[in-house]
This record gives C-alpha cells, structure tokens and sequence, in this order.
C-alpha cells in the first residue's frame, strides 16, 4: 500500500502526539493503572477520537488506512490509550454508522467525535467470550421499550464512557440478540469490579450489571434480532484494529532493542555486531513487515466495502482477512517483544526499562477481541469453504 501525502501527514501528527504526549506517560500509567483524564480531552481535541465519523457530524470522515495508520502510531505511544480509541472509534462508532437511525447518529457521533462521550462495548459474559450465541443477558419488550438484565464482563473504558453498546437476548428463535444505545447514567448501570490485569494496566475494564435497566424504544440500534450478525460485524473492525495496535507495541519493541544493541557493549564491542543479535532485528523487522502489509489490506477491504467498490456479498472473507491480520500481528507483537527482552538480557526483565512491560501488553492482544484459538478456526472455516467444489 503507498502512503498518501495526506495518509502521510495525519501520521506524521499521530506520531508526534505519541511521542510528546504519551510515551512520558506510559510507564506512569501502567504503574498507577489509570490514564489521566486530559488525555482523552486532547485525543478529542485533535480529532482522535471521531477519526471514521463524517466531517458533517463532527469528525475527521478518515478513511480505513488512514485510521489503522493512526491507531498503530497512538500504540507506539501507548498501547492503553490505543485500545480505548479502538473500542471507541471502531465497534461503537462503527454499528451506529451501519445501523443507527439518523436520530441516533445525531444524539451520539457529535458528541463522540469532540470526546464529551466516550465509546464502550459490552458483549462479553462470564461463559460466552468468542461465542456471542451464549449470551444470558436479557432484554424484554416492556411498555414500548426495552428491559435489560444480566452481567457484562471485560468492559473496556466502562466506567468513563457515556455510551455503551450492549448485546442481549431478544425474544424470537434462537439465537435472536438484539443491540442496545446505553446511557450508563441510567438507572439499573451498575459498575462493579475493575479487572486486574497482567499487561495493559492502564486501561479501564471493569464488569457490569443490568440490573432491570429501562430504556425508551430508541435504545435499540436497528432490528431487534440482528444483533448476532452486528456483533460479528463489530468484532470484524475490532480485529483490524487491535492488529494496528500489535504493530505499535511490536514496533516500539524493535526500535527499542535496536538503540539498546547499538549502545551496548560486550568483549569491546557493541553487542548490534554480533550475528546472533542481528539475526533477532533481522528477523522482528521481516515480521513487522508482513503484519502490517495485511493489516493494510484489510483496511483497503473495509474501506471497498463501505464505499460498495468491494466484491465481497456475505461478510465472510473479510472477516476472515481481519482475523487473519489480528492473528499474525499479535503473534508477531508477542514475540517481538520476548525477544527485545531477551536482547535487553537482564536489563529487559527490569521494570525500570520498557520492553518488560511492552511484551505484557502485546499478549493481551492475543486474547481479546477473539483469541487466537479462535481466530485460526475462522480462518480455516474460510480456506475449507473456499476448497469445496461448487
């Protein structure tokens, strides 16, 4: 894919706000396990935060490249403020510009797009992670309206946000979800514990409970049992995204073991001139590459899509092209980062250097958002499809 001068140049002030804004924080962050508030105010301000909502309604209306070029850059910086954007500007803006009502997409993308509210998506449950089938939340037809009841686990940016995207159980043949706009200063939101979490400590997740939460009819985002197939949307623009964000993390490793060899020295010399450190920087940069260039393909596929130029019909090639970028970009941020540990030697195993906590974030990109488990059965699903005759 050829970069833009435009693709460019919005880049080039990603990368600059990661570097000024984010990496002295980073470490911080992780120690305390809280971003500041001001970082989102300013995300907002540069227009972060309404990167794929039209410049009509407040955003930046930039195209799907564009954005995973972005997303990568703000994970370089810091992989916590990375995924609150994806959640944000991916799932949740994404559904409302697929299937909200233009009242809907009134109420919420301006005021997403300026960062007043921040974008949250609950779907995971306690038994039913990668299986949206197994969904035990309920929401019941009342007076017009909606009742939801049930738990959330995993939410990301769950406590800050003042949107949420909620999948429950509607009535109808099985499996019949529905997706509800949430207002979590609703009555019946309730937040309960904050997950602690091995990497990624930064980032706010925490379960919910739907405690016979009230909403008026507006409350649901297109058909009441379609949203089996909005999730697996979703969850299609997730993947693209937190494969932009393993980039970054992974970048950030290489480029970190990279200075570190050329500084250190063993038997007189800089440990870059011996072969076996060489072949480590040989190899993450030719790993890098490859992600990235299917991350990127996958972009040029959303974007086909959502201007109808695609030749996809069904969804299921693109999905599986997501889950494949997802799949080999996380890898590749797991073992970029364990071998920048390794290059640092004992140094990387010190939390005073910043490989150590670089490879705890990239392998919770392998978990969330799909694990890779199940990511490789989607995309053999697709090659056996792909295989049958007819």
């Amino acid at each position: 894919m050829t970069v833009s001068s435009e693709q460019r140049e919005i880049q080039l002030m990603a990368r600059e706000f990661a570097r000024g804004e984010l990496r002295p924080s980073s470490a911080r962050w992780d120690e305390r396990c809280q971003l500041d508030e001001e970082v989102f105010a300013k995300l907002g301000e540069l227009g972060f935060l309404g990167m794929r909502i039209p410049d009509e309604l407040g955003g930046l209306g930039l195209d799907w490249s564009t954005y995973l070029l972005v997303l990568e850059e703000l994970s370089w910086g810091d992989p916590a403020v990375a995924l609150s954007v994806a959640i944000h500007n991916g799932p949740v803006t994404e559904l409302l510009l697929r299937h909200g009502s233009e009242a809907q997409k009134a109420r919420w993308l301006p005021a997403m797009a300026e960062g007043e509210v921040l974008g949250a998506f609950a779907l995971s449950e306690v038994m039913a992670g990668s299986d949206a089938r197994a969904l035990e939340a309920e929401a019941r037809p009342e007076d017009g309206g909606w009742v939801l009841s049930g738990r959330k686990h995993w939410v990301t940016n769950g406590r800050r946000a003042g949107l949420v995207a909620v999948f429950a159980r509607t009535p109808g043949e099985e499996p019949s979800l529905g997706c509800f706009l949430v207002d979590p200063t609703s009555d019946g939101w309730e937040v309960g514990e904050r997950s602690r979490t091995m990497g990624l400590r930064a980032s706010e997740t925490v379960s919910v409970a739907l405690a016979e939460l009230r909403l008026p009819p507006e409350g649901l985002l297109g058909e009441p049992g379609l949203g089996f197939r909005y999730a697996m949307e979703a969850l299609a623009v997730g993947r693209a995204g937190i494969a932009a964000q393993a980039l970054g993390i992974a970048r950030a490793a290489m480029e970190h073991a990279a200075g570190y060899a050329l500084e250190r020295e063993q038997f007189g010399r800089p440990i870059a001139e011996f072969g076996a450190i060489q072949e480590k920087l040989g190899e993450m940069g030719a790993r890098i590459a490859g992600a990235r260039a299917l991350t990127r393909e996958v972009g040029e596929g959303l974007e086909a899509k959502a201007r109808g130029t695609g030749e996809e019909t069904d969804g299921r090639t693109l999905s599986a092209m997501a889950a494949m970028a997802k799949l080999l970009a996380t890898r590749t941020a797991t073992w970029v980062a364990d071998e920048a540990v390794q290059v640092f030697g004992g140094y990387g195993y010190m939390r005073d250097y910043p490989v150590e906590k670089l490879m705890r974030d990239a392998k919770g990109t392998e978990i969330y958002e799909g694990t890779s488990e199940v990511l490789r059965w989607i995309v053999a699903r697709e090659v056996l499809r792909a295989a049958r005759p007819g």
